[in-house]
């Protein structure tokens, strides 16, 4: 028995790598029981965090759960040999580069919980916004992406400062090749910052109708470097960004009521009374219909073959079709009242007058 013990005491002093067995054992038994423990944390905290999140009204412990479950089991493997490493003794090269690992593991894991956070932000933002102000999504939207741009962006710098990278003068070189960069793709940038003057100052958002010229259509996406219109005839008609706030655009989303003009022509032989009486039956005709709001009518001016009346109202709605069932109606209207009043309508005619010469008297004794 004693010849036993002195055994495994000469097997757990062996030494490897300048430790004893024994103590590759203790740090291996510590790396097992971090991994165990820290694996158990994370699924009864999640579990846990998750039931409590249920019963609360609170957003934020839901916030929290998120981030438990973007916990990475590489992480807690590298966390947990590196508490098992703590009770070994390695060279400070080997111990510089066991801190470095953990560092880094340690900030990517950081990375990935204030990304989860981050993201869950922005979708609550964007579900309160789209009951209250639908138009500012898109914003939301381009400034998530940068924030997440800047994030891991500070993440890989921190990363490659525990290399031993240089990062000051990696900073430095790669701002002198993106001016570079940026002068040869200055079209792309261009129509990157339209974009985002687009998203912040929102001259127009997605659903509103517009008119750029000779085009016109509904937007459907308005992306990084081009937005998208989707036109009355079916096509999509497609913008650089650029281009587009160049132009001038007619957005008839934002319109609050719409303003309508018509003229109507009568005939030059409608008597004196009833072109007096036209005024009121056009403006009965158009307060009929709801809802608009009557602003003149009048007798504008002689025309070549008929006597132009001028009328002007607002439908108080801005919707075409809308705008269109209530001009109908009022033609129709009109119609009905001017035939029964015995009021023509006119269209293009041409009177010819011709004058007969005089006829001579024959002289006399002929």
């Amino acid at each position: 028995m004693k010849q036993l013990d002195t055994e495994l005491h000469r097997f757990l002093e062996y030494s490897l790598l300048d430790n004893t067995l024994q103590n590759w054992l203790v740090a291996l038994a510590v790396a097992a029981v971090a991994l165990v423990g820290l694996y158990l944390f994370k699924r009864l905290g999640q579990s846990r965090l998750s039931a409590f999140a249920h019963q609360t009204e609170n957003r934020w412990d839901d916030a929290v759960t998120g981030m438990f479950s973007h916990t990475r089991s590489l992480f807690i493997l590298i966390v947990a040999l590196f508490l098992g490493s703590l009770f070994l003794s390695l060279t400070h090269e080997y111990r510089q580069i066991v801190s470095r690992v953990a560092a880094i593991a340690l900030l990517l894991q950081g990375g990935l919980w204030l990304n989860s956070l981050l993201v869950f932000w922005l979708k609550q933002d964007q579900e309160r916004r789209k009951k209250h102000d639908p138009a500012s999504v898109a914003a939301i939207n381009a400034m998530g992406y940068i924030g997440r741009l800047v994030l891991w962006a500070f993440v890989l710098l921190l990363v490659l400062e525990n290399l031993g990278v240089d990062v000051t003068a990696l900073v430095a070189g790669l701002g002198v090749g993106g001016i570079a960069v940026a002068l040869a793709v200055q079209n792309i940038l261009g129509d990157l910052f339209a974009s985002l003057s687009i998203v912040l100052d929102k001259p127009f958002t997605i659903g509103d109708f517009l008119i750029i010229d000779e085009h016109m259509g509904s937007v459907e996406n308005i992306g990084l470097k081009t937005t998208r219109l989707r036109s009355l005839s079916g096509e999509q008609l497609v913008f650089s960004n650029t281009d587009l706030l160049k132009s001038r655009i007619k957005n008839y989303g934002r319109m609050f009521e719409r303003r309508v003009v018509f003229k109507i022509g009568v005939t030059y032989q409608t008597p004196h009374d009833r072109l007096q009486r036209i005024p009121d039956i056009i403006r009965a005709a158009v307060e009929a219909q709801e809802p608009v709001r009557f602003d003149r009518s009048h007798f504008q001016s002689y025309g070549d073959f008929a006597l132009l009346f001028e009328t002007v109202y607002f439908v108080l709605k801005p919707d075409y079709n809308l705008y269109m069932d209530i001009q109908q109606a009022i033609n129709l209207q009109l119609y009905s009242v001017f035939a029964q009043e015995g009021i023509e309508f006119a269209y293009p005619t041409q009177t010819l007058f011709i004058e007969q010469p005089a006829v001579q008297a024959a002289p006399a004794g002929a």
